[in-house]
């Protein structure tokens, strides 16, 4: 069963989830999200950067350097989705504020 459809029962059979539950399934949506973001970067980037016959050297340079950026957008997208998500405020040293 897909992180989608587990998430969508939980919300509608009215049990209400407990929060090791809750965190799973959103770990769970995230990591497909990625997975999904992923894939449709991939296929864009073969679709828009794949080299035609008719393509100059330079051209085929351009593109495989495009397609390259595209797909390690698509690595880090699957990455982050994949490692646990912690957001971290960097801390305030006071140094830069202005206290007029």
């Amino acid at each position: 069963m897909s992180a989608y459809a587990r998430a969508y029962r939980a919300l509608t059979t009215g049990r209400p989830l407990q929060p090791g539950e809750a965190a799973q399934v959103l770990a769970a949506l995230r990591t497909e999200y990625g997975a999904e973001l992923a894939t449709a970067l991939a296929a864009h980037a073969k679709d828009q950067y794949g080299v035609a016959q008719s393509d100059t050297r330079a051209d085929e340079r351009r593109k495989r350097r495009a397609f390259g950026a595209v797909m390690r957008a698509a690595k880090l997208a699957r990455d982050i989705a994949a490692s646990p998500f912690r957001a971290t405020i960097p801390p305030q040293t006071g140094t830069n504020r202005n206290d007029s």
